[in-house]
């Protein structure tokens, strides 16, 4: 189906399933240790071997060879393939060489597998590879490297490209004849995804054909990257992935485990599953790339915004493409004037890619931070100076609308519910015994991203409908909301629906990945369904126009009749497939939020401790409040560990992220993270498709990083700008303990 405009009313609107805050449906296979993940699919491969990967040690040059004589002659070797023996593979979305060739572009990249009976032999037998290198000399220190940086567009898989310039009246000398105005650097590390689950598949070759059972958030991208790399014609290969153990991001392309697998099932000619171990996911995957930021804005005394500029550099290898930090600011703020830029340093560290809010998670924590820093030049409260500056239209293009934003509404919402008005102006007022208090907040922002996805439903004669797509679940709750939309579609409980993903050969689904997963892939099923709706109306001798589907019947007028006997003559099946057109170029689709946060610093040690926490999100219809909550609090636990904690240190000499392991690169844990609020406001956005909804995945990770930084300004009176901000960077600069 076409959605190119508004669907008007339609079944979702009776909000009977839709809408509610139901339990996961998966949440029992969970709990129990029923659901399987990739490393753990016996039941498919129950003969499996096992794969250990041998990693570079070097972050560039060459292999000069491979030894790997003691390696196969270990106990229970079955297989050794080293890099020398295959081409160079990358898939359409990588940026760095999976496998295969000559050539180190990064530390940690895969150059080996060995396969053995058991992981215990692999893993030792994967010692005994000796390895020839020829080390060349690398660049791996952004803050050298971005002084010559050259302005670069960034391409996005997760929409359309920015480039690296944008202009818009004329910013120098609007900036320099304004009389208030801010001229800071900012800057955020690389950052590691971190996520539960390793990367980790189970490959099996069958009369030519590859099969994987894997962990991964785009199952039709990676079906096209496997028969790519492998030569396979695309109906060759089926990647399955029912349950994934977190992603964000790092799953979304082909990656190293995949093809390793691959490489050893065909070598061992058995099935073979391979995980990445925990030290080596940090390097031989993606990160989030570090940032140098600089952010001018320029006011009125009244705090109307006359100048903005907002310029980033980034680094990636040289195939890569720049964080995009500049985006949200485009769209956030109106002011007359105008320029954006983005650099790419090339450097020779481990690929830069997507992570949970590319470009805008770093991007606002710049934006954000300079806002409030504007406004206390300005004598302004930051909610007010935000509210003054707000746009209904695209900045830079003021003919296009927004399909809806409420920020003003979110601002006002949760000013008042967070108790912002007992927030002291002037900083390190506040104290509790030995703690600086203080408040701050921050807006949040993410582009709304509709993608093409298709389903399959059936309908069997006990009445149960079955819901079959590619899309993933990411611990995101797909399974829960497509569940209610069929439910809701076809007028039956969830108790009659069963939902199967994550299979490639089920239709294409919208995937998991920058929040576009839930509008997108609901919007798929409801096609699918409205077909399936169709044909059992016919079935029963019914008006489709005028059939209404309720309580497991199908009625019009006074006529009902069961909705199993439409498949008493055999199961109905059905699929469709959302496609979105003009209202996505017709109107900017966007989500928001404002973020509150209290923080408490401990005047003897520096140590941080965030007290409270609330976001107030604009999204659309929101389709379960309880796992779209789950997302925002997941975002904004994310958020305080970008502030306060998470760095990927690198060593700029040999050119590898020394605290690659759960033990060094620190996350939030849950005696860091306070009660977190989450208020949605009630509303829908028509212009997103017949689900009317927007993703929340990515918001509420968005601006939170500010708003934790503001407060910590607010509670001491030194301003940070370079995160993470950990306590050496304040401790010395903190006021008198007594």
């Amino acid at each position: 189906m076409q959605f190119d405009a508004s669907t008007g009313r339609n079944p979702i609107d009776q909000g009977k399933v839709i809408g509610r805050a139901v339990d996961r449906v998966d949440g029992p296979l969970k709990v129990t240790g029923r659901a399987p993940y990739a490393y753990e699919r016996h039941e498919v491969a129950p003969d499996s071997a096992y794969g250990y990967p041998v990693v570079s040690a070097i972050a560039k040059g060459r292999i000069a060879g491979i030894d790997t004589t003691q390696a196969k002659g270990a106990p229970g070797v079955l297989a050794v393939v080293t890099t020398l023996d295959v081409p160079r593979m990358k898939g359409n979305f990588n940026t760095a060489s999976l496998f295969g060739g000559p050539v180190v572009e990064h530390y940690h990249q895969a150059i080996a597998v060995v396969v053995a009976e058991t992981f215990e032999q692999a893993r030792a037998a994967a010692s005994l590879v000796r390895v020839d290198y020829a080390r060349e000399a690398g660049k791996h220190d952004l803050a050298v490297e971005a002084k010559n940086a050259p302005l670069t567009g960034g391409s996005s898989n997760e929409g359309s490209g920015a480039p690296p310039v944008t202009r818009v009246g004329k910013f120098e000398d609007a900036f320099a004849a304004a009389p208030v105005k801010l001229d800071e650097i900012y800057t955020t590390p690389d950052e590691s995804h971190a996520m539960m689950e390793p990367h980790a598949t189970t490959a099996a070759w069958q009369d030519g054909k590859l099969t994987i059972w894997t962990s991964n958030q785009m199952i039709a991208w990676t079906k096209g990257d496997l028969a790519k790399v492998f030569g396979l014609k695309p109906a060759d290969v089926r990647v399955d992935s029912p349950f994934i153990g977190g992603g964000f991001g790092s799953k979304l392309f082909l990656r190293a485990d995949a093809v390793l697998a691959a490489h050893g099932a065909r070598a061992a000619k058995r099935a073979v599953k391979v995980a990445l171990p925990r030290p080596v996911i940090a390097n031989n995957t993606t990160h989030r790339p570090a940032t140098i930021q600089r952010v001018r804005l320029a006011a009125t005394p009244d705090g109307k915004l006359t100048a903005i500029a907002h310029e980033s550099t980034s680094g990636n290898l040289p195939e890569g493409d720049p964080e995009t930090a500049t985006a949200q600011t485009r769209l956030l703020y109106q002011a007359p004037n105008r320029m954006f830029s983005l650099r790419l340093a090339k450097l020779d560290l481990p690929e830069g890619n997507a992570m949970r809010a590319p470009g805008e998670a770093p991007g606002m924590m710049a934006l954000e931070v300079a806002m409030d820093e504007l406004a206390e030049k300005l004598g302004m409260d930051p909610v007010e100076f935000r509210i003054i500056n707000d746009t209904q239209v695209d900045p830079e293009k003021p003919a296009k609308a927004f399909s809806q934003r409420r920020l003003v509404e979110c601002l006002r919402t949760g000013a008042d519910r967070f108790g912002w008005s007992r927030r002291g102006a002037r900083p390190a007022q506040v104290r509790d015994g030995r703690w600086l208090v203080g408040m701050g907040m921050a807006v949040g922002f993410r582009n709304n991203i509709n993608m093409a996805s298709a389903a399959r439903v059936r309908l069997d004669a006990s009445g149960v409908v079955t819901v079959e797509t590619d899309m993933t679940d990411i611990g995101t709750g797909s399974y829960t909301i497509l569940a209610q939309t069929a439910a809701e579609m076809m007028g039956v409980g969830l108790d009659k629906v069963v939902v199967r993903l994550g299979d490639s050969a089920n239709p294409a689904g919208a995937g998991s990945g920058g929040q576009w997963g839930a509008n997108s892939s609901a919007a798929g099923v409801y096609a699918a369904c409205v077909k399936l709706r169709e044909e059992a109306a016919k079935r029963l001798g019914l008006d489709p126009a005028a059939a209404v589907f309720a309580d497991g019947r199908v009625g019009v007028g006074t006529r009902r009749v069961a909705l199993a006997d439409a498949a008493r003559g055999g199961e109905l099946v059905a699929e469709g497939k959302a496609d979105f057109g003009a209202d996505g170029k017709k109107y900017q689709q966007s989500t928001f939020a404002a973020h509150f946060c209290e923080v408490g610093v401990d005047t003897y040690t520096g140590v941080t401790r965030v007290r409270r926490m609330l976001a107030v999100c604009d999204a659309g219809r929101i389709l379960n409040p309880k796992t779209a909550r789950s997302q925002v609090i997941g975002g904004m636990t994310m958020g305080v560990g970008a502030t306060l904690m998470e760095e990927l240190a690198v060593d700029t000499r040999f050119g590898f992220f020394v605290n690659h392991d759960l033990a060094g690169y620190e996350v939030p844990v849950h005696a860091d993270i306070p009660h977190q609020e989450v208020i949605f406001l009630p509303g829908e956005d028509a212009a997103t498709g017949p689900m009317k909804a927007k993703g929340v995945g990515e918001l509420g990770l968005c601006g939170v990083g500010a708003a934790v930084a503001n407060a910590m300004y607010n509670a001491t009176g030194v301003r940070l700008r370079d995160y993470p901000l950990t306590l050496e960077k304040h401790l010395e600069r903190l006021p008198p303990v007594a």
